[in-house]
C-alpha cells in the first residue's frame, strides 16, 4: 500500500499532539509514585498528597485549577481507612483550600487515626489546607511556608466582615438579604470554631485552642495573610522546619504549565555554574 510521505507526517505529527501530554502525564505519574515508595519507607509512614497544582493535560494543553472538593475528601479518606492502626500517617499539602465540608471531612479522618499524624506543608497550605493541618499531630513546614486563617467564606464575602458590616449599620437599616447572611455567617463561623477547638483540645487544652479558634476566625486577618512558621508557633501549634529532601523533590514532579515561552524564574544551581562539575 501506497502513502503519500506529506500525509503520513501529518497523521503522525497529530498523534503526537494527542499522544505526548497524555505520556509526560503518565510518566510524572510514574515518578510521583516512586519518590512516594522512597519518602515512605523512609518514614516509616504512608504518605499521602493533597496537591493542587495547574496541570495541563489534553491536545491544547488547557490548564485545570483545582481546590479541595469532595473527590479529594472521599480519595483521601480511602487512604486513611487502607492505612493501618499502628502506621503513622505523612499528609504532604499544598494548596489554596477549598470546600468546608471537604476538608472538614479530611481533618476529622486525620485526628481520629490512633498512630502519629504530620502534615507537611512545603510551599502553603490556605483555608481548608489549615484546618486539616491543624488536626495532626505536628505541622513540618518549610522556613518561608505559609499557613492562612479558617474564617468561613459565604461567596465572595468573609462572614466576619458580615456580622461587622450589619453591626456597624445596625439592622434595622440593611435589607432582609444582607440579615439572612448575617444568620447564617454567624453559624458557620460558630461551626468552624467548634471543629477547630476539638482538633486542638488534647493538644493544649481546651481554654487556649478556644482562643487559637477565636484568632483564627474572627476576621482579625484577610483570608489570604500569610501566617508564618513563627506566628504558627506562637498560637502554640506543633512546628517544625524539618521538611525531607524528598517532599521537595515530589513538587518538582508537579510543574506547573508555561503561560508563555519565556519563563518567570530561572536560577542555576550552586555548584552546577560552568567549571563547577
Amino acid at each position: 500500500m501506497w502513502f503519500d510521505p506529506i500525509s503520513l507526517i501529518w497523521w503522525l505529527f497529530i498523534f503526537y499532539l494527542l499522544m505526548a501530554p497524555q505520556m509526560k502525564y503518565y510518566s510524572l505519574n510514574n515518578a510521583r509514585k516512586s519518590v512516594l515508595q522512597l519518602l515512605g519507607k523512609k518514614r516509616k509512614s504512608n504518605v499521602i498528597t493533597l496537591i493542587h497544582r495547574e496541570e495541563s493535560i489534553g491536545l491544547f494543553g488547557i490548564p485545570f485549577y483545582r481546590y479541595i472538593d469532595i473527590d479529594d475528601s472521599e480519595k483521601v479518606l480511602r487512604a486513611i481507612r487502607a492505612t493501618p492502626k499502628d502506621t503513622p500517617i505523612d499528609l504532604i499539602i499544598h494548596t489554596p483550600g477549598g470546600l468546608a465540608l471537604a476538608a472538614t471531612q479530611i481533618a476529622r479522618a486525620l485526628k481520629n487515626h490512633p498512630a502519629k499524624t504530620t502534615v507537611i506543608v512545603p510551599h502553603y497550605a490556605m483555608s481548608g489546607g489549615t484546618l486539616i493541618a491543624l488536626a495532626a499531630d505536628e505541622i513540618v513546614m518549610d522556613p518561608n511556608a505559609v499557613l492562612g486563617p479558617v474564617d468561613p467564606q459565604l461567596g465572595q464575602y468573609p462572614a466576619p466582615s458580615i456580622l461587622k458590616a450589619v453591626e456597624r449599620k445596625g439592622a434595622e437599616k440593611v435589607d432582609d438579604q444582607t440579615l439572612i447572611l448575617a444568620d447564617v455567617a454567624e453559624k458557620a463561623i460558630k461551626q468552624v470554631r467548634e471543629l477547630i477547638i476539638w482538633l486542638l483540645e488534647d493538644k493544649m487544652g481546651r481554654e487556649k485552642a478556644q482562643e487559637v479558634a477565636e484568632i483564627l476566625t474572627e476576621g482579625r486577618w484577610t483570608h489570604d495573610y500569610p501566617i508564618t512558621v513563627e506566628v504558627a508557633k506562637s498560637l502554640g501549634l506543633n512546628v517544625s522546619t524539618d521538611v525531607p529532601e524528598e517532599v521537595y523533590a515530589l513538587m518538582e514532579l508537579y510543574p506547573q504549565p508555561l503561560k508563555s515561552k519565556v519563563p518567570s524564574v530561572e536560577f542555576i544551581p550552586v555548584g552546577r555554574q560552568e567549571g563547577k562539575g
